[in-house]
């Protein structure tokens, strides 16, 4: 088997998309931390998981080739 180019590509892409995601959300850090604490508490929470998300189409890519699932 050839390796795939695939997995290094979904790779760099992932980090490309994590550090677009954390300079996102600490660009409004400014307007958070003027935020009561457990509303911050509960932004940073949810930013925390909403950016694993989109990460499965890419691993599913990563390792099929196709961002679709398989029909049964």
């Amino acid at each position: 088997m050839t390796p795939s180019w695939r997995k290094p590509a979904g790779a760099l892409g992932i980090l490309a998309w994590i550090i677009f995601w954390v300079v996102l959300i600490t660009s409004f850090s400014r307007v958070i931390g003027s935020w009561p604490v457990l509303v911050q508490a509960l932004v940073y929470l949810i930013a925390g998981v909403v950016w694993i998300l989109p990460l499965g189409r890419v691993m599913q890519w990563m390792e099929t080739g196709s961002i679709h699932s398989p029909r049964d």
